[in-house]
Order: C-alpha cells, then sequence, then structure tokens
C-alpha cells in the first residue's frame, strides 16, 4: 500500500533469495501470528498476491528445490555479447574480474533472466516500473562477477542497464538510458561509470547513432555521466588545454558528437569541467572569466523568464502585472544564480577529483 506498511501481522518476514548468476528465486513470507477475518473483524493485507504480482513465475518456497537451483548455478553462462572486461581491488579478496555483455531479447533464455532481473527495480529503486520486452528497440547490458569456486567458473549478477533505440530523421537513432541498476552489495566500486563507458564506446562503434542520450536521469547518473564523458573527451584534440580558454567552439560540439556520440548539451558541461581544472581559480582574472562563461548559460532560463515578461506586459493588467513582478524580482534570480554556480563548482571539483585519481 501507499505507505508500504503490511497491515495485520506480528514478525512478519518477506524472505527473498536469488542465486547468484540465473537470478532463480525463493519466496517466503513467515509471521509469528496474524489478525483473523472472523475474530477481529478486519482482513490481513494479502502480502504474498502483491509479491506475486511482481516476481515472475518460476520461482520456489520449498528450500529443497531452491539447493537444486544453486547446484546448477556452475552451467550459467551471461548472455549475449562479451564487450569489456576489468579488474577491481577488493581489500578482503584481492583482484576481482567483471564482464559486461550487450543482450536482446532474441538471446537463448534470456527473456526469463530478465524477468526475474527487473524484480530488482521494484526493491531498489522508488518509481521504477517494467518495460515491454516485445519492443525489438531494447539494447540490455549486463555486468557480470567472474569467479572460480570448486575449481569451476561461475558469474554472479552484479548489475545492468536497459537502452530504448529512437529514430531520429532521416537515418539516425538516438540510443536512450532508460534504467540502470548496480546491485548494492556492489555498489561504490566503481561498476557504473565502467558499465556507462562499455556503452558509449559500443554505440561509438555504430554510425547510425547520432548521440546517446538518457531518460530522467537522477542526480547521481548525471555526475557520474559528467565523470566518463570528461574522461572520455580530454583525450580529444579540440577540448586541449590551450583551447579550453578561447571558449566553448563549434569544434568541441562536432569532435564530441562524432567520435563519442555526445550530445551539445553534454559536450558544453565537458567543457566547463576541463576549463575549471585548467584554470588557476586563484588568479582573480581568470576565475573571473570562468565564473561569467558558466553563468551566462545557467543565466538561459532567466532570459526566457525576461522575454515572457515583456510578453506579459502586454496582456497583463497593471494589478495583475505587479504580482508577477513580485514573483521574479531581479535580486532573488542573481542569489540564485550564484548558488547554482556554487554548487555546480562543487560538483565539478569532485569529477576533477575522480579523475585525478585515474592519473
Amino acid at each position: 500500500n501507499v505507505n508500504e506498511v503490511a497491515f495485520g501481522y506480528k514478525g512478519l518476514q518477506i524472505q527473498l533469495f536469488y542465486t547468484a548468476g540465473n537470478l532463480n528465486t525463493l519466496f517466503k513470507v513467515k509471521y509469528s501470528s496474524k489478525v483473523t477475518e472472523a475474530f477481529d473483524c478486519v482482513e490481513p493485507d494479502d502480502v504474498e498476491v502483491k509479491i506475486r504480482e511482481i516476481i515472475p513465475a518460476g520461482f520456489t518456497s520449498n528450500s529443497d528445490d531452491f539447493l537444486t537451483f544453486l547446484e546448477k548455478e556452475a552451467k550459467f553462462k551471461p548472455f549475449g555479447t562479451l564487450l569489456h572486461t576489468y579488474k577491481v581491488q577488493n581489500e578482503e579478496e584481492g583482484e576481482l574480474t567483471y564482464q559486461i555483455h550487450k543482450a536482446d531479447i532474441t538471446c537463448a533464455g534470456f527473456q526469463k533472466y530478465h524477468e526475474r532481473l527487473q524484480t530488482f527495480l521494484m526493491w531498489f529503486i522508488e518509481t521504477a516500473s517494467f518495460i515491454d520486452t516485445d519492443d525489438d528497440h531494447w539494447d540490455f547490458f549486463l555486468v557480470f562477477e567472474k569467479y572460480n569456486k570448486d575449481g569451476e567458473t561461475l558469474y554472479a549478477t552484479v548489475g545492468y542497464m536497459t537502452v530504448y533505440n529512437y529514430y531520429v530523421y532521416p537515418d539516425k537513432t538516438r540510443p536512450r538510458v532508460s534504467q540502470m541498476l548496480i546491485l548494492p552489495p556492489f555498489q561504490g566500486e566503481g561498476h557504473g561509470p565502467q558499465l556507462l563507458e562499455a556503452v558509449h564506446r559500443f554505440y561509438c562503434s555504430l554510425p547510425k547513432v547520432q548521440d546517446i542520450t538518457a531518460e530522467d536521469p537522477s542526480e547521481n547518473y548525471v555526475k557520474m555521466r559528467d565523470f566518463v564523458l570528461a574522461k572520455l573527451c580530454q583525450g580529444l584534440p579540440s577540448f586541449a588545454e590551450e583551447k579550453l580558454h578561447l571558449g566553448f567552439s563549434v569544434d568541441m560540439y562536432k569532435e564530441a558528437q562524432e567520435k563519442l556520440k555526445i550530445n551539445k548539451k553534454h559536450a558544453r558541461r565537458v567543457y566547463e569541467i576541463l576549463r575549471l581544472r585548467a584554470t588557476d581559480m586563484s588568479d582573480e582574472e581568470k576565475a573571473r572569466d570562468y565564473r561569467l562563461e558558466v553563468k551566462k548559460r545557467l543565466f538561459g532560463p532567466y532570459r526566457k523568464n525576461q522575454r515572457e515578461l515583456a510578453k506579459l506586459k502586454r496582456c497583463l493588467s497593471a494589478e495583475e502585472l505587479v504580482s508577477h513582478m513580485a514573483q521574479v524580482d531581479t535580486k532573488t534570480q542573481h542569489e540564485e544564480l550564484e548558488k547554482s554556480f556554487q554548487t555546480l563548482v562543487d560538483d565539478y571539483r569532485r569529477v576533477i577529483e575522480r579523475l585525478a585519481a585515474l592519473a
């Protein structure tokens, strides 16, 4: 229900276990007692029905059956094409190996696997919804950990990304990132940037792709994308340090789009990040130039307000105009602009620190 509270139980436990690779599922509901209609005149929430609406058929409620699923894990192999392999240093376990694969719905067994995989969205992302996999415009990118156990090679699901290929007139496509999730045990280890970079590199190799976007991205996604795109662009000739101080150029946008499928808006953010890195902010004049350059872009929406205000002046009465003007007073705008600038610079500095850690 709305408050995400199950009514009518004492000691309620909803148990969901997934095998690491194939995500076969054990589902159990346990409780010490529950209200009864006959005695308490109310019905408890039907927790089982609510969970069954999310998890696909094929799960078990029997622990012995689940052990059988676990024994079959050694046979599980990642779906689709291997795009990228990388290593992560782990304090406890040493060097761990990860793989990123691209799959589509035609891969044998993948549709059923994806039905189990997408249930994680419901447990970890509040506004999540399932996608229509019958539509063949979807691409799926999967992250797996590759590990050895008792002499066998096994794979654990780490996370995934879904991308929808939109048509762009006359003969291009625009891949749009729709969903992205790294499972909690693997978060904070750098898998998100690895996945996004692998996806960018995959689409860079396709001439028909115009640029890559994201659907309603979260703040964390935007910060991760800033880092990945800045990392990719810092090696491009048009983003060379001596060119950054000359301002955002057509060459930067064109090169970022042609070589890395980055759109103009994102290329502009990358320019601002790399220019901040190349600017001595203790030099008053250079700091002022940088601040004005970024604020000019941030001022765009306010300028639009001014144009709208000019239109309103022609059709509003004096009282209505005074009321509207009170909402858009200039001092407040300048304060908001300064606040936006400081927040942005803080975010950019964190990206620069992450780039420095790679060097």
